[in-house]
C-alpha cells in the first residue's frame, strides 16, 4: 500500500512549506515580517513553523533536526536567545541543530528547515 503524502501549501508557486510522509514531516519558514531584527524575524518564523507542525499533526516537541540558515553569523547570538526562549527547557525536546550562513533571499535574515516525527 502507497502511503499518502500530506502537504502544508507554501507561499511560491512550486513549493510547498511542509509536507509529511510515513511517520516524518518536514517544513520550512522564514519570517513573515520584514522587520530588519533577527530576533523578531526569529520568533515569527518560529511561529510559523508552529503552524505548519500543528497543520502536520505534530509539535516542536518532536523535532529531530532543524537546519537553520543565517544571512550573518554575528546574529546567532540573538537567534539563540528567541530559539531557546521557543524550544522549552526539556531537553528531552531538544532537536539537532545545526547553523550555517548562507545568502537569503530579500529581507530574510533567518530561514529555518526542519524535520519532526509526525503520527502516518
Amino acid at each position: 500500500m502507497m502511503l499518502d503524502i500530506r502537504r502544508v501549501a507554501g507561499g511560491a508557486q512550486g513549493r510547498t512549506a511542509g509536507s509529511s510522509y510515513n511517520g516524518f514531516a518536514w517544513a520550512v519558514a522564514t519570517s513573515t515580517d520584514d522587520v530588519p531584527d533577527i530576533h523578531a524575524q526569529t520568533l515569527n518564523a518560529l511561529l510559523v513553523i508552529d503552524g505548519i507542525l500543528a497543520d502536520l499533526g505534530t509539535d516542536k516537541t518532536r523535532l529531530i533536526n532543524v537546519t537553520v540558515y543565517l544571512a550573518r553569523m554575528r546574529d546567532k547570538v540573538e537567534m539563540d536567545r528567541a530559539w531557546v526562549a521557543w524550544i522549552s527547557d526539556d531537553p528531552a525536546h531538544w532537536p539537532q541543530r545545526a547553523c550555517v550562513e548562507a545568502g537569503l533571499a530579500g529581507y530574510n535574515l533567518v530561514e529555518m528547515v526542519v524535520i519532526a516525527a509526525a503520527p502516518e
